[in-house]
């Protein structure tokens, strides 16, 4: 039969092979339990690739020059559940507490910076927008822009298109569903679009965290959440200790309500469930 219809086995070796290639380049932390789904994720494109074995692979993975079969690894073993609202006491947090201090500082602070880290396929970073939006609708002198990234070129690739099945947006309230997308008509029966005025609000950009950020100014607001979940102690209070020090004093932090910075040494100050603040 021909190889790329084999059904490909990962070995112990391989895995951790991978596992310690997807460690340097990403943080993430693959725990032995996860063999069989990287078994059947890098399956699908070692078939892709008319490959004869997970050892090929890993071999082009290591002598890619261009590294664009690492972004093909990294997409392939990336976690990308996500959800418009998820975690809606981190949304009604941000519009009672979180903006109205940050708005507080007047507008010679310039426009409010927030960073949807792991933003994934764009659900996070648009309810943002539209939290913010309507903040700013009754809050005229504030301002704010949201960056917006992730790992996976392939969930920013669908995030940057904004455009979502009636599926995706059941949890988004009916004013803003209204204010914010456009509905599909013809073809596009059963989607929906983000409107231009609010996808302006967003920049997306593909960010390693592992990496050093490629910007100088400081941020008031950051998403990380469900992402540290991945990680080993250790780079979760390197991490922590990056995000701390790119907040503007005051800043916060939002982490998933699967997460906690208590087990780890951190700066940062607790002012809610799974809610932190730069102090000084």
């Amino acid at each position: 039969m021909d190889h790329i219809f084999q059904q490909f086995r990962l070995t112990d070796k391989d895995f951790e092979n991978f596992s310690a290639l997807i460690f340097a380049k990403t943080g993430i932390h693959l725990k032995p339990e996860k063999k069989e789904l990287l078994n059947a994720r890098l399956g699908k494109r070692i078939r892709a690739c008319r490959l004869g074995s997970f050892k090929d692979y890993y071999e082009r993975v290591m002598h890619d020059a261009s590294g664009d079969e690492l972004v093909h690894l990294i997409n392939c073993v990336s976690t990308n559940f996500t959800s418009f609202f998820r975690e809606k006491s981190h949304f009604d947090y941000l519009t009672s507490t979180a903006l109205p201090q940050l708005a507080a500082k007047g507008s010679a602070a310039g426009p409010c910076q927030v960073w949807s880290a792991a933003c994934s396929s764009g659900e996070e970073p648009y309810t943002l927008a539209m939290v913010i939006a309507m903040f700013m609708a009754r809050n005229p002198s504030f301002t704010a822009s949201i960056l917006a990234t992730d790992i996976s070129t392939k969930v920013l690739a669908i995030a940057e298109k904004g455009i979502y099945s009636l599926d995706k947006v059941d949890k988004v309230p009916g004013e803003f569903l209204k204010s914010f997308f456009q509905k599909g008509v013809g073809k596009c029966s059963g989607f929906v679009k983000v409107k231009d005025e609010l996808r302006r609000l967003v920049t997306f950009r593909h960010i390693n965290l592992m990496e050093s950020f490629p910007w100088k100014e400081e941020m008031d607001v950051i998403f990380c959440r469900n992402v540290m979940i991945y990680f080993t102690r250790e780079t979760q209070m390197e991490l922590a200790e990056k995000f701390y020090h790119c907040l503007s004093p005051g800043g916060y932090l939002f982490i998933g309500h699967s997460e906690s910075l208590t087990s780890i040494s951190h700066r940062f100050q607790q002012t809610a469930t799974t809610v932190y603040q730069k102090v000084k």
